[in-house]
């Protein structure tokens, strides 16, 4: 198959395109930098371009068989009011040009993420649940509609909610595995929040589960069937990488140095994935304990 990928060579779009190419299909991936150097293959093409605007690059789109959509400027960073634009606008205004140049009869699976829910305590939020009214809530609802938007054309869409991906040398893992090995790990506040995770292989296994089942679409949670809180992860990694994890950071430090963002980190969402599951998902990496094992001994 034809397989374009927005942000297709960053951690997560970079494993996706290798899997896709190990099977056998072409991949197409657009970014901003004027080259990449993570990916050589004979079916692999690059294309560089701005995706927030329309341009040439939509022409790769039309001809495709299939689209994941991944581009979104990284939130972490400080939200000052243009950070905040640039989130929003990296992600709402790339699907609303990538969907335009969609045709008919294609799929897409855009991502999200569980930031949809906002701040939910102890709740068990499925895909059923609410959105929640917090910025990144806003930022999920519109990029969701976006890439629902596509369906008026006959094409097959799906958004998945990231939670937190682990994987080697990327993501989440590339700063705390250094920060625990130099005895610096632990808990974010009082680490009671839940913590919603995901093995990157499991991303990727996923992602390309809904694009060869042609009867799954709709909103789907891309986390590990057992949340835990942050609490329970950092004592878990400190256990992998023989650690104490007895360096919390304290609330209000977050909010003094991170700001609107900090807050974020400090959210509770216990979301599980109801309809992956039940569509007939196998994780490969259920449990986290077996997925930082996983992580540490291949760093």
């Amino acid at each position: 198959m034809k397989v374009f990928i927005t942000g297709g060579t960053g951690f997560v779009g970079s494993h996706l395109s290798n899997h896709l190419l190990q099977k056998g299909h072409h991949v197409s991936s657009i970014g901003m930098s004027p080259v990449q150097k993570r990916i050589d293959h004979q079916n692999f093409t690059y294309i560089s371009s701005d995706t927030t605007k329309p341009g040439q690059w939509q022409e790769y789109v039309q001809d495709c068989d299939v689209a994941f959509n991944l581009a979104g400027k990284s939130i972490f960073t400080r939200w000052t009011a243009k950070a905040k634009q640039q989130i929003y606008d990296s992600r709402i205004l790339t699907t609303r040009n990538l969907v335009e140049a969609l045709s008919a009869n294609t799929i897409l699976i855009s991502t999200s993420a569980v930031g949809y829910y906002g701040d939910r305590g102890d709740d068990i939020l499925t895909e059923d649940t609410s959105p929640g009214n917090d910025f990144l809530s806003k930022v999920g609802i519109d990029w969701e509609n976006e890439a629902m938007a596509a369906g008026k054309k006959g094409t097959r869409v799906a958004v998945t909610r990231f939670g937190i991906v682990l994987g080697k040398n990327g993501g989440a893992m590339e700063k705390m595995i250094p920060a625990y090995k130099s005895f610096l790990g632990g808990s974010l506040g009082d680490g009671k929040q839940w913590f919603p995770w995901i093995h990157i292989d499991d991303i990727v296994h996923a992602s390309i589960f809904i694009m060869e089942h042609p009867e799954v679409e709709g909103a789907f949670n891309f986390t590990a069937p057992e949340p835990i809180r942050n609490i329970e992860f950092a004592k878990s990694l400190g256990k992998v990488v023989n650690r104490p994890a007895i360096m919390p950071a304290p609330a209000f430090l977050i909010r003094l140095f991170a700001g609107e963002f900090g807050e974020t980190l400090l959210n509770s969402c216990r979301a599980i994935p109801k309809r992956l599951l039940k569509a007939g998902y196998d994780f490969r990496y259920p449990e986290l304990i077996d997925t930082l094992k996983d992580i540490v001994n291949q760093s």
